[in-house]
């Protein structure tokens, strides 16, 4: 008889790792599927994805799959942890199986690559009329929650009751769960978050000192919540963990790749070889034009996203961008 698993986890890298050890460690028979096959033997056959996620033991109740279509169809519930470059592919592939009128939860941080649109937007077009959709998101490492660190992230969805089984799905003593219902806010915070991260590695390794940091992080949270209330979020979820949370987390510690890509970026790497030292997708490094885009839609001004972009496509070096932001006219009050 066919074997019925109560999740799906979209995603085989660290975070979609990390979610499925979670899951299956709060008792849920979870199913892992991911393009990268050796992977997925690695993680059958040793019970650990050493490639994404070194360390921690899979539990029994953690399950692969190869097979896209038959992963789905094998679950009852789905929960997609993929780069957003992946994102569209992946709802179009799980949009053709019959498991789409149930709905769909992601983990995924950025904006759709071809449109620049919020996911959400991108699921909604194409998952059938009216499904519940959800988007997890905060102050994460992968390996934190893995190793049973204290969390707190946000699940925002489009149905209460969708976001509260969820929730008691996903929560444990180590791992706490807001929801609401904010998906605009939630997700442009995922998104701006990690350009801001870049520019953070960047002042770090040029020196700048923790002054400079704390005024980044406070100038880049103006600009997060000036477009998040620009495109319709609330003001109150860019101060709580998907917003000011993950900011502080991945503008702070190395473990954050968009960090990492920026220090590397400012000791004289080029953007691929800084790509290539932190060696996973950095979502910052594309999200950074898309947040440009989303910024002249709505006539907002945020110069240190703006900076970031110009530094990652080769417009301009580091320093040049540094000297910019500091070469601004005086701006008045704070707003």
């Amino acid at each position: 008889m066919k074997r019925r698993f109560d999740i799906v986890v979209l995603g085989a890298g660290s975070w979609g790792t990390a979610l499925a050890i979670l899951l299956a460690r709060n008792g849920h028979d979870t199913l892992i599927w991911g393009r990268d096959e050796a992977v997925l033997a690695a993680i059958a056959e040793r019970g650990s994805n050493d490639k994404y996620l070194p360390g921690p033991h899979v539990p029994d109740r953690l399950a692969v799959e190869p097979d896209f279509a038959r992963a789905v169809e094998s679950a009852t519930n789905c929960l997609v942890a993929v780069p957003s470059h992946a994102f569209r592919v992946i709802v179009d592939a799980f949009a053709a199986t019959p498991a789409a009128h149930r709905g769909m939860l992601w983990a995924t941080k950025g904006l759709d690559p071809s449109s620049g649109r919020l996911l959400h937007e991108v699921a909604a077009e194409r998952l059938p009329a009216g499904v519940p959709l959800g988007v997890l998101s905060g102050p994460t490492f992968a390996g934190e929650v893995a190793r049973r660190l204290p969390t707190a992230v946000t699940l925002a969805a489009t149905d209460a009751g969708f976001a509260a089984q969820w929730a008691s799905r996903l929560a444990n003593s180590r791992f706490r769960i807001y929801t609401g219902d904010d998906l605009v806010g939630v997700q442009i915070a995922g998104a701006v978050k990690n350009v801001l991260a870049i520019a953070a590695g960047i002042a770090d390794e040029l020196g700048f000192g923790a002054n400079a940091r704390a005024a980044l992080v406070a100038r880049g949270l103006a600009e997060m919540v000036r477009l998040g209330e620009a495109a319709g979020g609330r003001t109150a979820t860019f101060m709580g963990l998907a917003g000011l949370g993950d900011l502080v987390l991945t503008c702070t510690d190395d473990q954050s790749r968009n960090r990492k890509f920026g220090l590397a970026l400012a000791r004289g790497a080029s953007p691929g070889e800084a790509a290539a030292t932190v060696g996973q997708v950095v979502e910052g490094v594309e999200t950074s034009a898309r947040v440009m885009s989303l910024a002249r839609r709505f006539g907002v001004e945020m110069p240190i996203c703006e900076q970031v972009r110009d530094v990652v496509t080769g417009a301009s070096s580091p320093v040049e961008a540094v000297e910019a932001l500091l070469a601004r006219d005086a701006a008045g009050p704070e707003r």
